[in-house]
């Protein structure tokens, strides 16, 4: 997996890093207020509906891009990565730095130009500035939450994404890394 091809400059590089996660009604608990010396009954869903959300965000520009759908493969990732292309300003090129799961690296994949990978050693998720983006969306809008079906959650999901991906401010605020800078 080569990081850039050959002719492309440090000033034109957009770091992303992209994942995807399974949100669904198996929820999760979280903490909630009550009064001292109560115990607050929460709901909890434990059917198995869900979908993927697959993302990628720039920390530099505060840029995220991602879609819903019904699975994790090849086909969903080639989507994304379109997604991204499309995305990108003029001139620009992206380098998706992401983690070894099979559709990333699969010989079917149909990487667009202006995209480059970049993969993450084995068994590091605590590298990936997105996996923190998914917890904050999980606690902030998923926890303590039963969805009606299975569509409920995809129109949840999507609804939430939307909202989330235009507030530049916050996405740079959770997947900014000292490290991780150009």
């Amino acid at each position: 997996m080569a990081a850039l091809p050959d002719g492309v400059s440090g000033e034109d590089v957009l770091v992303f890093f992209q994942d995807e996660a399974r949100m669904g009604q198996k929820g999760m608990l979280s903490r909630v207020w009550a009064r001292k010396g109560t115990r607050p009954r929460i709901p909890r869903d434990d059917r198995y509906g869900y979908v993927y959300l697959f993302s990628a965000a720039c920390p530099e520009t505060g840029h995220a891009v991602g879609h819903v759908c019904d699975k994790a493969n090849t086909d969903d990732m080639n989507r994304h990565l379109r997604d991204v292309s499309s995305t990108l300003p003029e001139g620009k090129h992206a380098l998706m730095v992401l983690d070894g799961a099979g559709w990333h690296r699969s010989k079917d994949l149909d990487i667009p130009a202006n995209v480059s990978r970049l993969r993450l050693p084995p068994y590091s998720p605590e590298l990936n500035p997105v996996e923190t983006l998914f917890s904050v969306l999980r606690h902030r809008r998923f926890a303590n939450r039963v969805f009606d079906s299975a569509e409920h959650v995809r129109k949840v999901v999507t609804e939430v994404w939307d909202t989330f991906s235009r507030n530049s401010e916050d996405i740079i605020q959770i997947t900014r890394r000292e490290w991780a800078t150009l």
